[in-house]
């Protein structure tokens, strides 16, 4: 079969997999972005409220009948459901209808926290906005299903179509593709929330990072690189800021280490880390203009349990008494189970085996590890703030395995160094290869 026909079935096993959890997958950050689409596309807050509160509490009743049904005293009582859905209503109504009376109606979503609270989601309308035309088209339960299948399926073509700018053999694009499925980034992908978004523009701009080094596409690939870091500033402006930066950062490595080498930094690579320091700097800059939540405010959220207790008085010093005690119970549970830890290993050894590339794909992953630094909490829910440092092993196992799978079918290598307009031709076959 032809590489898109393998593409597309992957995609569809993917997506009919996942009918085995239509429900039950939201977060309880999941209503504010919820809410935050309904009014988007027009809906009154009560309207919005509603279906916000329906979809929220059907997730719980249904997942209170699934427990149930395993628990190994309790499977044979009552259906829980009816019970837990009406307790969440009456819950999810109550605190609205509070702060509705009380006036605390200033942000631009329904008020399921305070404003302090409901700002920080206020300053994202990017995944907000991409939820509107599926659930205008298909409701809210198969509406946030299906976007989260797009999204997530994307991610995986996009980590097909960087490998086969890298002139990769398409069995190990498509292991890649495979990968990003089966690994911690797929499940949280398909999460209803900002992660899935993140990933799949985080990959966009890898893409265009390989496309440029290949020497291929270079205006093709800076534009996927803007794109990208303007579509992430909609999303969440703290991704565009950390890839940004990351970005910059190995590109800037990149050139110092070529011009070491006797070679010239490239154009490409250049336009690369300046695209990603501008990208940072006009975060910074438009956030400001904007009034965002601070990076203060974001911590005294962090600290408070989300304004729910008061203000700290001291809380750069807590963060850091929190960030130390983070790291080391992290380590801890790491050491206890160390798969996380070893798939970075191997995706790091993969990415050293194209430094320039591998380089940039490190940066990427890097923004998982900055995300999480800047939010030491180890009771969220599967460590989905981290979840961008799985891109390293999706792509930089494949990269691993490359020349094992050339020795075995005869195929050439590749030039290691990927200097611009090296290889060309094959990388003219690769970013073709879809057709």
């Amino acid at each position: 079969m032809r590489p898109r026909t393998w593409v597309l079935l992957l995609a569809a096993v993917f997506a009919v997999l996942q009918l085995a959890n239509v429900t039950g997958r939201d977060t309880p950050d999941t209503k504010n972005y919820l809410a935050y689409a309904l009014l988007l596309r027009g809906d009154d807050t009560r309207a919005a409220t509603a279906a916000t509160v329906a979809y929220v509490c059907a997730g719980e009743a249904t997942m209170a009948h699934r427990n149930q049904l395993v628990n190994v005293v309790h499977f044979h009582a009552p259906d829980p459901a009816p019970r837990v859905a009406a307790r969440c209503r009456a819950a999810q109504w109550r605190g609205v209808e509070q702060r509705l009376r009380a006036g605390d109606t200033g942000a631009h979503t329904v008020p399921f926290a305070s404003y302090r609270f409901q700002r920080i989601f206020e300053v994202r309308p990017g995944y907000p906005a991409f939820l509107v035309p599926f659930l205008t088209l298909f409701g809210v339960t198969w509406g946030l299903w299906l976007a989260g299948v797009v999204v997530t399926v994307a991610g995986g073509v996009l980590a097909f179509l960087i490998l086969r700018a890298l002139a990769v053999p398409v069995p190990l694009a498509l292991t890649g593709q495979a990968l990003f499925y089966v690994l911690p980034c797929g499940t949280t992908a398909m999460r209803p929330m900002t992660e899935g978004l993140l990933l799949a523009l985080t990959l966009a701009a890898l893409w265009g990072c390989a496309l440029v080094l290949r020497g291929t596409r270079p205006r093709a690939g800076l534009a996927l690189v803007g794109g990208a870091l303007l579509a992430l500033f909609t999303v969440k402006h703290s991704q565009a800021l950390f890839l940004g930066l990351c970005l910059a950062g190995a590109g800037a490595l990149i050139a110092v280490a070529r011009r070491r080498g006797g070679r010239a930094p490239g154009r490409g690579v250049v336009a690369v880390a300046g695209i990603g320091l501008g990208a940072a700097l006009g975060t910074l800059l438009l956030a400001r203009l904007l009034h965002y939540p601070s990076e203060s405010e974001s911590l005294q959220d962090l600290l408070t349990d989300h304004f729910a207790r008061p203000d700290r008085a001291r809380p750069w010093a807590d963060f850091l008494r929190l960030t130390v005690n983070f790291w080391v119970e992290w380590t801890r549970r790491q050491l206890w189970e160390p798969v996380f830890v070893a798939a970075l290993a191997a995706g790091a050894w993969g990415a050293s085996r194209r430094p320039a590339f591998g380089a940039f794909l490190v940066a990427g992953a890097a923004t998982g590890v900055l995300t999480q630094a800047g939010h030491p909490d180890i009771g969220i829910w599967g460590d989905r703030l981290i979840v961008l440092a799985w891109l390293l092993p999706v792509l930089g196992v494949p990269l691993l395995l490359e020349p094992v799978v050339r020795a075995r079918v005869g195929v050439p290598g590749q030039d290691q160094g990927q200097g611009q307009g090296q290889g060309q031709g094959q990388g003219e076959r690769a970013a073709h290869s879809m057709r």
